[in-house]
Formats: structure tokens, sequence, C-alpha cells
């Protein structure tokens, strides 16, 4: 961290009165954005510090104002600066769905809590707050182009032809729209373990923690179960996700299996090559080698939702530019 940006943080907390407490590295991710835990006898507070130009704390804010109104568990904004990109927030506590998974919780509970939050999310009608934009078609054919122009390169393969880039284009704006066989609500975009916590001493959807989604949109509903369920980063025992999408179908009897089973092959082709993209981009640009582990899951996972019929074509062209030889990331 560079010494101006230490003392932008030191005023900032100076002016809200954390500067003498015990501060401490809480965690980070594959954005720009470092989380501390400051301590002292008052209890906990989070500091996000998201540096522009590279992130905006503003859709934070405004997203988590608005959960928070509905009634869910989502930090609380104690402190602001949006222009420094610095946040104080509520500390929601160490339980995050992956630390409870590793020390060997109830994985059937803890999934059922997270599809029971999104279920009363989604029967909302005021779930999408104003100033959220649609997942249009030029962000989405953006993160499914990070397969070409990260992926491939990280293999030393060949850059693919004009012709070839058109089509996968094309295939994907026929494709999109099917998602929207399921009802649009409000998508959180980062819905899995790592950002999901039991909080003791609440009941219901309050139970579940909810910590990132400044990029949300809106969107089929089928992405954040999706998100939850295809995990990039763990695997989930396929009787579980079998059961959680029947959980979830039951609260909305109206949206067809069929239906539903099409949005979610669209969405789960979608996510998993911007993701596939994105961790060769941390890979390559970032300097972030380990997210190159999951590579071989998110492949199975692009398999699957590839034979679903409605993506007959797209596979046809997987099948031929980026074939099984080349879902395979070396050492």
């Amino acid at each position: 961290m560079s010494a101006e940006r230490e003392t932008l943080i030191a005023e900032f907390l100076k002016r809200n009165g954390w500067d003498q407490a015990r501060r401490g590295r809480l965690a980070g991710d594959a954005s720009f954005r470092k989380y501390d835990r400051l301590e002292d006898q008052r209890g906990r507070v989070v500091l996000m510090d998201a540096p522009p130009p590279q992130e905006d704390v503003r859709p934070f804010v405004r997203i988590a104002r608005h959960l928070h109104a509905l009634g869910f568990s989502v930090p609380q904004v104690l402190a602001e600066d949006p222009d420094a990109g610095l946040l104080l927030l509520e500390d929601l506590g160490d339980d995050t769905y992956t630390r409870l998974f590793a020390r060997g919780h109830d994985e059937h509970a803890l999934y059922a809590l997270a599809i029971d939050a999104l279920i009363a999310l989604h029967r909302r009608a005021d779930a999408v707050p104003a100033g959220v934009q649609p997942y249009g078609m030029p962000r989405m054919l953006e993160e499914v182009g990070r397969l070409y122009t990260w992926y491939l390169p990280l293999l030393g393969a060949p850059a693919l032809s004009a012709a070839a880039l058109k089509e996968f284009e094309t295939l994907w704006q026929e494709v999109l729209p099917l998602a929207w066989k399921a009802p649009t609500s409000l998508i959180l975009f980062d819905y899995h373990v790592d950002n999901l916590l039991l909080i003791p001493g609440r009941a219901g959807m309050k139970a579940c923690g909810l910590l990132d989604f400044q990029d949300a949109v809106a969107g089929p509903v089928t992405y954040d179960l999706m998100s939850l369920l295809e995990d990039a980063r763990r695997d989930v025992n396929a009787a579980l996700i079998a059961d959680m999408k029947q959980r979830y179908l039951a609260a909305f009897p109206a949206v067809t299996p069929a239906d539903f089973a099409t949005s979610w092959a669209v969405m789960a082709a979608q996510r998993h090559s911007r993701v596939i993209g994105t961790f060769a981009r941390l890979k390559l640009r970032d300097n972030k080698p380990h997210y190159l582990v999951h590579m071989p899951r998110l492949w199975r996972y692009m398999d699957m939702c590839l034979a679903h019929p409605s993506l007959a074509k797209l596979k046809a062209w997987f099948d031929t530019h980026i074939p099984p030889s080349l879902r395979v990331v070396p050492a």
C-alpha cells in the first residue's frame, strides 16, 4: 500500500473515531478491495478499502441500504468516504459458510438457509432498487468474451479467426434471451459460500448474512441459485443440488421446471465462461495463479450446461474452437 493511501485511511479513521483501534487484515479477494478489522473496547467494525479508480463503493452502499431496509442481514454502513473508496461497516463475524463447512457444519441446513434467503428476496416486488441496471447484452457479451481474451492466451493457443469470433457473439446473442424464461429479480452476482455467513441469534432469513453484492443487477432468478450450487471453488453433492432446486421451485409453482432448466443452463454457461476467463486474467494480469486450481471444476460445469438442447449450437462452437484438449490448464 502506498504511503498516500495509508494517509487517506488514517485520516478517515481519525475522523470517525477509530484511529486508536487495533487493526488487522481480515480478508482480500479477487478484486482490488481489502478488508481490515478494527477492534477496541467498544467492539469491532470492518474497514473496506476499495481504491478508486479500480473500485467504486457507491453501488455497495446503495444495495446494502436497500437490502437492510428489506430486512436482510447485510453489513450496515457506519461511515463512508466514497471519493476515497473507504467504508466502515458493521462486523457480522467470522462464520462464513466456507469456514463452517471446514468445521463439519451441516451442509444441507446451510444451503437451505441460503436458498430460503433467495426465496424471500425473489418474492418481493420491490427487490430491485432504483438505479440498478438490467443485466444487459453488452455486459454479458464482454464477460463471455474473456474466454478468448484471456483463457486462450493462458494456454498459448492461437488467436481465433474473425469469423469464429463473430459466430461466438452471434450464438450468445441468440441464447442469452432464453435465460429470461425465468422471472426477473435482483441478482446479487457473487452469491457463494465465501460471501455468506451464519449469524448466531438471528432467525429466518436474517440468520444468513450477505457480504458481497456491489455488482448487483436485475436479471433471471436462476443466476444466484446457480452461482451458489455450481460453486467455482467447491464441489457440491449432486443430490443436495437437486434437493435445493426443488426447494426453490416449490416456493414458485408458476415457474415450470422446463423453463427453469433452460434459464439455468444459459446462465450457467454465461457465468462459467466469465469465471474461466476471469481466473485466467487473474493469473496473467494480476499474478494470482491460485485460482487456476478451480479450472477443471469449471470445465465440468461447462460440459453439463452445454448438454442442454437449447445450447446445442453453442456446444458445437466450443467443440470446434475450444475442444476438450484445450479445456485443461498446464501446471
